[in-house]
Formats: C-alpha cells, structure tokens, sequence
C-alpha cells in the first residue's frame, strides 16, 4: 500500500492485521530514507535505531517468509521513503495499491503534527513515479483507492479492494480493538494518537477552507490524475 503520510494509512493498517490471516509491517523504509537524507523528524534517534538502513536487507525482510507464517502480508509505504538509490525492482513480486487522499487534507493535518511541509515531505511527486512505474509494467493503472471513499463506505470499499486483489473480505477488516500494536512503528507515540484511540474508520470530515500553499500547487494535479483512475464500490 502506497501512501503520502497523513492518509488514513495507519487505519488501513488497522484494518488489514485484524484479519487473521494478515500480517503487517509499518513503514519498514523509514530509517533508510533517515539515514540517507540526513532530514530531521520527530523521534529521529529512535526510529534509525528500530529498522535496518541497508536497502537490500529491508527487501530481503520484505520478500522473505511471511511473519506467522499467514497468507496475506499487508505492506504499508510511504512513498516519499523511496529516494532514488533504493532500487525497486522488488515491487514486481507484490500487489501495489496506490492510497490517495485530497491534498488539503493531507497538508492541514500534516500540519498539526510536524508544521509546515514542501511537497517533498508529502509523497505526490514520488506516489506519481511510482504510479507510472507500475502501469508501465502491468500495462494498465494499478489500483488506486481514495481516502474518503473509504471514510465513506467502509464495508463496500474494503470488499472491493478485496475482489480486486482476489482475497476474501473479512468483517474483521471493519472493526479493531483501540490501542498500539507491537506491529506500529516506534514512531506512533508521536504521530498515532488519532488511530489508537479509533477503533474502526471514522466518517470523513469537512475538506479544510482556504487555497493550498503556493509550493503545493502540483498536489492536487497529481491527485486528480490518480483520483481518475480510483477504484469504485
């Protein structure tokens, strides 16, 4: 699952390892994309310490047995981890989904939770490349899934990602017990306070007043160019 940060993606985290035949890994490029960078995020220390910073042995994680040994293994991304010497010809091997959400949205709650962003931050650009990417290989778009479409119709929407990815839909998917998960990243007391208290998807909130930041224009011409191609309930 490939997402922006601040896109319902923790939920959809949620969702997937209430299934018992699911098991989910959090972010796993994090503190490769740290580490190479050289950004400054909150909890910087810690998250650099918790995953490995080779590339290679992230993929290997990635591509190697399942943890538990169960059928589906729910991968959550974040597109902006994915800096040009991470070489991705692993993606082949999985199902890639695209998650989406309104730019607005993104920006204001980004902002509440790490203040200004440029577009780098938020994954667009490189949730584009990724996109294209992929369509070149399957010859066709990949999935992609909106955000408040999810918000909206919870039941409908996961059923049709399930078709989709020909894996049964489970009831399970729709309701979780609140709390953090050994699964979340080290990096949840400061970003998942909204999640942990949840304990299922909540209705999507008004879309935030205002125009975008100038440095965010192209935002939402990449989320309208995905947004056509999103899958429908």
């Amino acid at each position: 699952m490939w997402s922006g940060p601040r896109n319902i993606s923790t939920a959809m985290m949620r969702s997937f390892e209430n299934r018992a035949d699911c098991a989910v890994v959090d972010e796993p490029f994090y503190a490769v994309y740290l580490a190479r960078t050289g950004i400054i995020h909150p909890m910087q220390a810690e998250v650099l310490a918790s995953q490995p910073q080779d590339p290679s042995a992230v993929v290997a994680d990635l591509l190697g047995p399942v943890p538990g040994n169960v059928a589906i293994f729910y991968q959550k991304h974040m597109t902006h981890h994915m800096i040009d010497s991470i070489d991705l010809e692993w993606m082949a091997v999985c199902a890639n989904v695209f998650l989406i959400r309104a730019p607005a949205r993104v920006v204001a709650s980004y902002a509440r939770k790490r203040g200004d962003a440029n577009l780098a931050d938020l994954g667009f650009e490189r949730q584009a490349e990724l996109f294209d990417r992929e369509a070149d290989r399957l010859g066709k778009a990949p999935l992609v899934i909106d955000a408040d479409d999810v918000l909206a119709d919870p039941r409908r929407m996961l059923q049709a990602l399930c078709a989709a990815l020909a894996i049964p839909f489970s009831e399970k998917m729709l309701r979780w017990p609140a709390g953090r998960r050994a699964t979340d990243g080290v990096w949840a007391p400061h970003w998942y306070q909204s999640v942990e208290a949840s304990t299922g998807f909540s209705a999507p909130a008004a879309l935030p007043g205002g125009d975008l930041p100038e440095g965010m224009k192209p935002a939402e011409e990449i989320y309208h160019r995905l947004h056509a191609f999103r899958l429908r309930a």
